[in-house]
């Protein structure tokens, strides 16, 4: 039996209201600027720790765009939302499907070399997009994809992190489901489909998460493959609003930051059930 200890109790709670306090207060900061004008935050060193009363024109200019009190020209963060989630979609939807089948393959078929291409896939962790950027950037020019969604997700799709994850649960699947279904004249597709994706549905929904986030949270790739603006992606953008005027307007920056926050967001809070045990239960 675990003894309580009124001190150390005490203590957990601090150290973690502490984290949660540094972990909330640029959020917070982020918040309060994006309700104040951009005189206000240049003005007062340090800035104002209470909310401002620009809230409703703040986020309308950073969300639809136009000009600003100083003259300058913001672009409307909806369309690079837009994109960003377009390309979050296909990045993460499309790492499921091809993880999906090529973990299917690896676990219930027989074929040459099998355990030596699944470690040769395992083994492309070690290359993330920034080792094999400018091969990669190559291809992509050469088949005149800059500026398309393609250009912007096709590179991303392939993912050895989902592929092991799915193969190990596919190898936790007993043998007596394979019979059955065999027995039942059921072909592989078919056991695919009517068996493992309903089984692996809180797999699927934990590594869609952690995939959309990935793909939304997409910079240096998009940096390079996209030279037109209409085809920035949110987060590309926010970086366009600090460099690209001389005079920053940082109420819009930091609005347009919590706006790029809330996708992301609301599908972490909308699939936290199915997130959490998707990474927790192993055993079906």
């Amino acid at each position: 039996m675990i003894e309580r200890r009124p001190g150390l109790q005490i203590l957990s709670h601090v150290v973690l209201l502490i984290g949660v306090a540094v972990v909330a207060f640029p959020l917070y900061l982020t918040l309060v600027a994006s309700t104040q004008t951009a005189e206000q935050i240049s003005r007062s060193i340090p800035m104002s720790m209470l909310p401002g009363t620009h809230m409703l024109e703040t986020y309308q200019l950073a969300l639809f765009g136009g000009k600003t009190s100083a003259g300058g020209n913001i672009p409307g963060a909806l369309s690079m939302m837009r994109i960003s989630l377009i390309s979050a979609l296909i990045i993460s939807i499309g790492k499921i499907a091809i993880s999906l089948l090529s973990a299917f393959a690896l676990v219930y078929f027989r074929f040459p070399f099998r355990n030596t291409l699944f470690w040769m896939i395992f083994i492309t962790l070690m290359l993330p997009v920034e080792v094999r950027i400018s091969p990669t950037y190559a291809v992509v020019s050469n088949l005149g994809l800059l500026n398309t969604y393609a250009g912007l997700t096709v590179p991303l799709i392939a993912s050895a992190t989902a592929t092991f994850l799915l193969r190990q649960f596919f190898l936790t699947v007993p043998d007596e489901l394979v019979e059955a279904a065999r027995i039942d004249g059921a072909g592989p597709m078919r056991f695919f489909k009517d068996i493992l994706l309903p089984l692996s549905a809180t797999n699927i929904a934990a590594l869609f998460v952690i995939q959309f986030i990935y793909g939304w949270n997409q910079y240096l790739w998009p940096l390079l493959v996209t030279t037109n603006e209409d085809m920035y992606p949110v987060v590309l953008g926010i970086k366009r609003l600090i460099s690209g005027e001389a005079y920053t307007e940082w109420n819009v920056v930091m609005a347009t930051s919590i706006l790029a926050m809330l996708p992301p967001a609301m599908v972490v809070i909308l699939m936290q059930k199915w997130f959490v045990k998707g990474l927790v239960d192993t055993e079906k």
